[in-house]
């Protein structure tokens, strides 16, 4: 036990307290004693004040001990049994009064069990700790938690040692401050066999035929058999069994580069009974030089658009639709896509991000080709798509539209719940967005009854619209006559030039009805109906039956999110007035790039489809009704194109048969081919205390900044600030997990010429997975830091700490509270006169022989308030003064020159004394 100040530095107030004391004593000598108790009360009151204010503490010892074990629980240890195990033992050694906690971390730390006593350890670990990662710091902070802040104790640390986040020895160092002592228990590895890929080493930059060195490096640490396959951009090319030995093994392949552009390689590896598939593969991005590849995306009728391209000695790559990449390297091969033709509700709104991503992060070209199911007519409206295009899918400024009613029926049921209902919502907004003010619309949502969220009416307030349409809510059944029936009868009778009906479900109506009557019925009031199966319980043959014989379309969607793009593309066909079919000439614009090619005019067209210039865009072809024909602008990165007219000549008439038609081809989509410069950087990836560290070095050593952007590989955009360290050195923080990125620098010299760089780069899997064997060293470092050992028992976790704990209760209150106490008892003393009761009782412990008189005292007198003229009170004070100078006194021997004070009257005195003033009063009165 012992007493604890947090501001001792202010005893020095006590100071000036004890010299105003002394100051005191010394110039009131000879006074009454009342004065000096008086004095003596504000000096402890005074110094209670003083200590409090220095805050302190008494200093209690705690019985028993807090111990907090943490449990290492990623992919390196084996099992959970041996911690477990530990913990248990321990346990059963503690006493009464100990407490205990246990925790447990990986690349998160997690509560197990709450700090407590009289408690049986846990069988199993149940908190959720990602095993990727050995984040020491964060579990060691998390267990110092658990323990009181103003309490030393104990974490007994169960790991490997081997840490690949945080910094365990600075919170070591923490834990030390805090009286915390760190006892490790080494816990074994993961046992079994274990194969990994530990480096795949390609050179950075080939040129298109060169045959590539491929070293692979496998680390094992049992010896078997084992196949390497290597990939090229997701292609298999070629596959090894090979004999892996005990510890590295070196492997060499050599690759033909036939690809241009940014090539993936991946190196794999599997074995029989392998602990780990994490650590199987690695890639590496390489850029090969070549002749530029472009991607033409288009359907089974494919002119001879690649042809034209072939010619121009460009390589082309045809795929449908439904084949496009899913990935972004998928996109970064190519220097330029072009859609022929392609409807937008084959093509899900992910891929259609990556397409975004690599033409205005990475420079890739883009052009669409018109056609009926391209731009508006395709659903492109609001989508990535039309983003990056330089034109608008809606005809804006219209007037001669034909009158449309269209009325939305849509499933609500209990299946829909989720992200299916959410994109419906969204596709009905979009189509609302679409349509005009004048434009009639309803809106009907079901289960198993319809429900009119829109009445059917001219569109007057769109917003409000989209507000009720995102209101809606899943529940119930399907019902799909009733509803279906509900919409054709809200239509039948309006005045309109187009009727169209879109029904939208993903299940089975509970009931049947005639629907072949009310079709035909709809069909004699010119009411078409197009129909959406949305999933895989949807009833296809009654949906595709009922779309053709209401004249319309129908969708077989496996793909939500292509649900937007149907129904903006159900909406846009409602209308039919985005084709212009009437012949005419395009109007020649003047703009540089294509004034030779111009320069004698340009053939007849036959059709095109209507579309809007965005403001930036530079449009070099017209129509007669000035909308773009073609169309063309930069964005971010990339160049992007629109030609409204088709490449087959039903549309574009004689420009097929053209002359120049081949180079307006090939100047069309040179101009969206990229330019890069040649390798001017390095690029190197590593690990540093935990985070990943991109590096870049430029060849030519120069101080200008860059602008980077990096995106993964599903087109995620990643916050990375590029730094520049040192002249021609840049280097950026990259806090995400293991995968491929892209990256594009741009940079900017003096005289305002750009040069941009496109790569890529990847982050392998985590240490996490790298075999490797327990690191002692680390926890000896930790303990030794702490005071803490290496547990051989699992008695010893409760064992006395070196610093036993201790609580501190402070008493600043207590002291506060007295000096409260005694302020009030100085008040009495001063104002109720216990001074000369005080004085009484010091004379008697003295021993006087001659008990002194008490002091006069005169009462107040409360009998009369009648007023007294000046003359009589001033009479009246003589008489008193009088009386007071004829009252004989006592005196004692005095000292040499001191003057001795006056005997107190004695009690006759003071009677006789008191009968005179009342009598001089009365004589005064009368």
């Amino acid at each position: 036990m012992g007493i604890e100040v947090n501001y001792p530095f202010l005893f020095l107030l006590l100071i000036p307290a004890v010299i105003i004391v002394f100051l005191f004593i010394r110039n009131h000598r000879g006074k009454e004693n009342g004065e000096f108790w008086i004095a003596g009360l504000r000096l402890i009151i005074f110094s209670l004040l003083i200590i409090a204010l220095t805050v302190p503490q008494v200093v209690l010892p705690v019985k028993g001990q807090t111990v907090v074990f943490l449990a290492d629980r990623s992919a390196s240890i084996g099992t959970n049994e041996e911690a477990l195990a530990w913990i248990e033992n321990s346990i059963s050694h503690r006493k009464n009064d100990d407490q205990f906690a246990v925790a447990a971390f990986g690349e998160n730390a997690v509560l197990e069990q709450n700090l407590g006593r009289n408690r049986e350890a846990i069988n199993e670990f149940n908190g959720v700790a990602e095993d990727s990662q050995s984040n020491l710091e964060a579990g060691l902070q998390f267990a110092a938690s658990l323990i009181p802040r103003e309490s030393s104790g104990r974490i007994v640390l169960m790991t490997d040692g081997n840490e690949t986040e945080g910094k365990s020895l600075e919170a070591a160092a923490v834990l030390k401050n805090r009286n915390i002592e760190i006892d490790h228990v080494p816990l074994r590895t993961a046992a079994g066999d274990d194969v990994s890929i530990s480096e795949l080493n390609v050179p950075p930059s080939l040129y298109l035929g060169e045959e590539a060195p491929i070293t692979i490096e496998v680390t094992s640490n049992v010896a078997k058999e084992a196949d390497i396959r290597l990939s090229v951009n997701h292609k298999e090319v070629l596959k090894e069994t090979v004999q892996v030995n005990e510890g590295k093994n070196v492997y060499t392949f050599t690759h033909k580069a036939d690809t241009a552009g940014l090539t993936v390689y991946k190196a794999e590896i599997a074995a029989d009974r392998d602990a780990y598939s994490e650590n199987n593969a690695l890639h590496s991005v390489v850029n090969v030089k070549g002749t530029p590849k472009v991607l033409i995306v288009q359907g089974e009728e494919a002119g001879d658009l690649a042809n034209l391209l072939k010619g121009s000695g460009l390589e082309t790559d045809i795929v449908i639709p439904e084949k496009l990449p899913t990935i972004l390297s998928g996109y970064l091969q190519y220097q330029s896509i072009i859609f022929n033709n392609v409807p937008a509700t084959v093509i899900s709104e992910q891929q259609m991000i990556l397409m975004e991503k690599a033409v205005k992060e990475f420079g890739t070209g883009f052009i669409m080709f018109g056609g009926e199911e391209s731009f508006g007519l395709g659903g492109y409206f609001k989508t990535p798509i039309e983003k990056l295009l330089p034109v608008d899918m809606d005809i804006k400024g219209k007037k001669e539209m034909p009158s449309l009613g269209l009325v939305l029926v849509m499933d609500r049921s209990g299946s829909m719940a989720g992200n299916k209902i959410e994109l419906a919502k969204e596709a009905a907004a979009r189509s609302v967005e679409l349509l005009r003010e004048e434009d009639t619309l309803g809106f009907i949502a079901f289960d198993d009854r319809p429900w009119e969220i829109l009445e059917t009416k001219p569109l007057k307030d769109k917003q409000k619209a989209i507000e009720k349409i995102k209101s809606i809510t899943p529940g119930g059944g399907t019902e799909i006559f009733t509803s279906l029936e509900q919409a054709y009868s809200e239509l039948e009778d309006l005045q309109l030039q187009r009727k169209h009906i879109i029904l939208l479900t993903d299940g089975q109506s509970a009931t049947n009805g005639d629907y072949e009557l009310l079709i035909e019925s709809g069909k004699e009031k010119n009411i078409t109906l197009s129909t959406v199966a949305l999933g895989q319980d949807a009833d296809r043959g009654l949906l595709e039956e009922l779309a053709g014989m209401g004249s319309g379309r129908f969708y077989d969607v496996t793909d939500s999110s292509v649900i937007p793009s149907i129904l903006s593309r159900e909406t846009v066909m409602a209308t039919r007035t985005y084709i212009e079919d009437k012949p005419f000439y395009p109007s020649i614009q003047p703009y540089p790039d294509w004034s030779s090619l111009f320069e004698k005019g340009v053939p007849e067209m036959n059709a095109y489809i209507a579309s809007t210039a965005k403001p930036r865009a530079q449009v070099p072809l017209l129509s007669e009704k000035k909308d773009p024909v073609l169309a063309e602008w930069q964005y971010g990165m990339g160049w992007t194109a629109a030609f409204a007219s088709d490449i087959s000549g039903k549309w574009s008439g004689e420009w097929t048969s053209w002359e120049k038609w081949p180079s307006f081809i090939n100047q069309l989509v040179t101009k969206t081919l990229p330019q890069y410069e040649s390798e001017p950087y390095r690029i190197d990836v590593e690990n540093k205390d935990g985070n990943t560290v991109l590096s870049l070095e430029s060849a030519a050593s120069t101080s200008l900044p860059i602008e980077t952007s990096i995106v993964s590989e599903t087109g995620e955009q990643i916050e990375a600030n590029m730094r520049l360290t040192a002249p021609g050195k840049y280097e950026a923080l990259m806090p995400e997990s293991a995968g491929m990125y892209f990256l594009n620098i741009k940079q900017t010299d003096h005289n305002g010429n750009v040069q941009v760089h496109q790569t890529g780069f990847t982050i392998p899997y985590s240490e996490e997975y790298l075999q490797k064997g327990i690191n002692k060293e680390h926890l000896k470092s930790l303990s030794k830091m702490t005071g803490g050992k290496e547990l051989a028992s699992g008695e010893e976790a409760f064992r006395p700490l070196k610093k036993p704990a201790s609580t501190k209760q402070p008493i600043s209150e207590w002291l506060l509270l007295t000096a409260f106490l005694l302020f009030f008892s100085e008040i009495a003393v001063r104002r109720f006169g216990l001074t000369g009761l005080a004085a009484g009782i010091l004379k008697k412990n003295r021993k006087v022989k001659e008990k002194p008189d008490a002091p006069l005292k005169v009462p107040k007198i409360k009998a009369s308030r009648k007023k007294t003229s000046p003359s009589e009170q001033a009479s009246a004070k003589l008489q008193g003064e009088n009386s007071v100078k004829q009252t004989p006194k006592k005196t004692k021997a005095k000292k040499p020159n001191r003057p001795k004070p006056a005997a107190e009257p004695s009690p006759k005195e003071r009677e006789e004394r008191m009968k005179r003033l009342l009598d001089a009063k009365k004589r005064k009165n009368k």
